[in-house]
Order: structure tokens, then C-alpha cells, then sequence
């Protein structure tokens, strides 16, 4: 119990944080007033559609970088941003695609990653100076192929028009 008793603290705090956030509706007028800024943005051409994709798996993989569970991120970040995304006709399935690019690529650069420590111990039995600096440097690469691969891919497929499942409706 002892070993665990700062996580039992921060999860704690992360559940209160949770709580008083659905409690007080700020994400429904965060949601609406993203919604009204989205309308003002030309989403209705391709570049726009484009830029709103981008954006949103940047941001996904930057708020990765800072909150290390994607369970508590996406009940963080869904009542926003799905019924924002559902402004510009976005469907929540592709909503959800995008934040699990921008969150999946920057998983093994974030030092909020659960096996970062665990890594970084295995990796100096065979090179005594590596620390975290290492890791990050050589998980970066990786890290900014994936994020534009899948996301290259996300658009190549909403592009093509390919349905995302059977009753899917195509997300551009």
C-alpha cells in the first residue's frame, strides 16, 4: 500500500478534476463556443476540412505530451470535441480516428508514458548513460513518421470516400 499510495492520491485528484468538470457543464460551453469558432473557419472546402483534421491531431499529440492516460483524455476531450466536430459534419467514429493518431504517435516520447521508466532501466544494462534525453531522441523519428503517415493515410481514406465501417457514413 505504501508504493501506492501517490497513485492513489493523484487518481484522487484526476477523479475530483472529472467530477466538478461534468458537474459545472464547462465542456458543453467550451463544445458551443468551439462550435460557433468552427463556423466562422471555411470548413466547408477541402483545405479547411484538411486544416481541422491537422489540427486536432496536433492537438491530441501535444496534450498527449502532458496527461499520460487516454481513457481520462478522451472522457476529458469527447464532450467537447465530438459535438464540435458533428458541427462541421464530422462523424464521431472519425473524430475519435484522429485523436487516437495524435495520442498513439506521441505515446513513446512522453516521460507520462507508463513503461517510460521501465525502458529507460532495461536500456542502461547495456549503455550505462542512457536516461531520458536518449530515449526521446531516439523514439522521436518514429514519433513524427507516425503521426504524418497515419495521418496522410486518415486522409487518403476520407478523400477516396471510403466508408470507415459498414454503417458509416464517409467523414468529409
Amino acid at each position: 500500500m505504501r508504493s501506492m499510495a501517490s497513485f492513489i492520491v493523484l487518481v484522487f485528484f484526476m477523479a475530483q478534476f472529472v467530477a466538478y468538470f461534468n458537474t459545472s457543464n464547462f465542456g458543453i460551453l467550451i463544445a458551443m463556443k468551439g462550435a460557433q469558432l468552427l463556423e466562422l473557419v471555411p470548413h466547408n472546402s477541402l483545405a479547411g476540412s484538411i486544416g481541422l483534421v491537422i489540427g486536432f491531431v496536433l492537438l491530441s499529440a501535444t496534450i498527449n505530451l502532458f496527461m499520460g492516460s487516454a481513457s481520462a483524455k478522451w472522457a476529458i476531450l469527447a464532450p467537447i470535441f465530438v459535438p464540435v466536430m458533428m458541427t462541421v459534419h464530422m462523424t464521431p467514429a472519425s473524430t475519435q480516428m484522429l485523436y487516437r493518431i495524435g495520442d498513439s504517435c506521441t505515446n513513446m516520447i512522453t516521460p507520462l508514458m507508463t513503461y517510460f521508466a521501465f525502458v529507460i532501466v532495461i536500456a542502461q544494462k547495456y549503455q550505462k548513460d542512457f536516461g531520458i534525453g536518449s530515449l526521446v531522441s531516439l523514439m522521436l523519428p518514429f514519433s513524427i513518421f507516425f503521426l504524418l503517415g497515419w495521418t496522410l493515410l486518415f486522409l487518403a481514406w476520407g478523400l477516396l470516400g471510403v466508408p470507415l465501417g459498414p454503417n458509416s457514413v464517409i467523414f468529409f
